[in-house]
């Protein structure tokens, strides 16, 4: 059974940093793409970042790049966000995904989903 467990949000003002992490157990963590994304109120879960398997390669929404760093650490079998210079607009749940071989943007290419951590920039 896999699961995916997220953890680091919080209450920051404009500018700070976060840094999400999200532990995944239950298959080969190093075998599966990795993605984030987020669910403000009212709106749809939207794309953030996605890490291929071996970390070569990343993707990001056009909204967070420059400011989001996606990372993964296949030993501690944990996927990382790291968050700077943090928006009012950046105030989601964010999700882990876990997808298949190749990192994509589409929520729906994803299998497996975390709980969600609360991630609140105020002005």
């Amino acid at each position: 059974q896999v699961q995916l467990v997220e953890s680091g949000g919080g209450l920051v003002q404009a500018g700070d940093s976060l840094r999400l992490s999200c532990a995944a157990s239950g298959r080969t963590f190093s075998s599966f793409a990795m993605g984030w994304f987020r669910q403000a109120p009212e709106k749809e879960r939207e794309f953030v970042a996605a890490i291929s398997r071996g970390a070569a390669f990343t993707y990001y929404a056009d909204s967070v790049k420059g400011r989001f760093t996606i990372s993964r650490d296949n030993a501690k079998n944990t996927v990382y966000l790291q968050m700077n210079s943090l928006k009012p607009e950046d105030t989601a749940v964010y999700y882990c995904a876990q997808g298949g071989t190749a990192p994509t943007m589409t929520s729906g290419d994803y299998d497996y989903w975390g709980q969600g951590t609360q991630v609140t920039v105020s002005s």
